[in-house]
């Protein structure tokens, strides 16, 4: 391979065969005088709680949601995919880098006759994306962790499930969403920096003591009155505070600007879901008043699917069946919508009641084993009836 040929790295090769994690933010934004500051680490971003609230809630639903196919030897790779610890664990790691970075990888151990043994979870500094020569398609160089397996250079696409987001090289690599919120972060840094020290200049003083006739009393006298004074409030145990008729306690309130820089530092909050394209009351924001909650729910679950068809499109690619996804169990683990929609059905006569009672046992709402009752006629309106001609 040529020298200078163009590669898709996520790491830098320097000399003596050392790699320097792109992880690093100084690195990358020494080399990239032009956008300083450009680039968020994850381990920076997982200290916002928005952030950190925004990946776990997309992360633990994406895992909680059902990877779907027809092969019985797939589905069961795609149910517990690596020994190394429990399904779910493993599809949440997934999913959070690729939150967090934009991609993920995963290889795939395979026995001699192609078939999957076992999927090892990969953290993008470990893994290094190039072109063929004929930009054909990609291969991958990896350091495992493992000193028994080291590096292993060249390894076809088909042994690398690559998932990716957005892209700007047609699909090749990804770009992390955090990219977009450098700037926020930044003003949500230097905002809490403001609001810490706004605070604690307007309520270092707890009140203020006024005392008639104060203005002839010395320094050190005054600050002996508010020692004693406060060595009163402190060991009365929240009973009254004596004080003398010439003395006036006044307690001191946050100031109002102060309040309104405490109310406005959820704008980052609704700037992150906006990233991530979730509501922001996901983040336990007001959100919009106007909207109810089926509708917020129905936006969460239209940005659950954006980043599901990433993923299954990627498995469909590297696995010999088709792979869907079903986000029921996550937007709706008690099947209250669920059971909602065929009650609607069955009234409007699309479903039999036979019919609703046998998906409601296919979904576990009810038991499996739970006996199928003749349906009684509800005689009520024909006795009235009766009566009405009678009479």
């Amino acid at each position: 391979m040529p020298l200078f040929s163009p590669r898709f790295t996520n790491s830098l090769d320097v000399g003596g065969g050392n790699e320097i994690n792109f992880d690093d933010p100084e690195i990358v934004n020494f080399l990239n005088p032009v956008g300083k500051d450009d680039y968020v680490s994850a381990d920076v971003a997982l200290r916002n709680s928005d952030i950190y609230s925004t990946v776990f809630q997309l992360s633990a639903d994406l895992a909680s949601s059902k990877l779907i196919t027809d092969n019985s030897q797939n589905q069961s790779m795609l149910n517990n995919p690596t020994t190394w610890t429990n399904g779910h664990s493993f599809w949440q790691a997934v999913y959070a880098q690729l939150l967090l970075g934009g991609e993920a990888f995963v290889y795939r151990w395979r026995n001699r006759n192609g078939i999957d043994i076992r999927w090892e979870y990969l953290r993008p500094s470990q893994v290094s994306v190039f072109p063929l020569d004929d930009y054909s398609g990609l291969y991958y160089n990896v350091t495992f962790d493992s000193p028994l397996v080291g590096i292993k250079q060249s390894i076809p696409s088909g042994d690398m499930i690559h998932f990716r987001l957005l892209s700007q090289n047609g699909g090749a690599t990804g770009i992390s969403p955090l990219r977009s919120l450098a700037s926020e972060l930044k003003i949500k840094d230097s905002s809490n920096k403001l609001t810490i020290n706004a605070l604690a200049k307007s309520v270092l003083t707890p009140g203020i003591l006024e005392v008639d006739g104060g203005g002839l009393m010395q320094a050190k006298h005054k600050s002996a009155l508010s020692r004693q004074f406060m060595n009163q409030i402190n060991n009365s145990n929240g009973g009254p505070v004596v004080i003398d008729k010439l003395e006036t306690y006044t307690p001191l309130e946050i100031k109002g600007d102060v309040s309104k820089l405490l109310a406005q530092t959820d704008w980052t909050s609704k700037q992150i879901a906006k990233a991530y394209g979730i509501p922001d009351s996901v983040l336990n924001g007001q959100g919009d008043q106007q909207s109810s909650l089926k509708m917020i729910g129905g936006d969460y679950a239209k940005a659950l699917m954006r980043f599901g068809r990433s993923i299954t499109s990627e498995l469909s690619n590297k696995q010999s069946s088709s792979v869907d996804i079903d986000i029921k169990p996550a937007i709706d683990p008690v099947n209250d919508d669920y059971t909602t929609n065929i009650n609607t059905f069955k009234q409007s006569n699309t479903l039999t009641a036979a019919e609703a009672k046998w998906l409601l046992k296919k979904t576990g709402y009810l038991p499996p084993d739970m006996p199928d009752m003749p349906d009684i006629p509800d005689t009520t309106i024909e006795r009235s009836e009766d009566i009405d001609q009678n009479n």
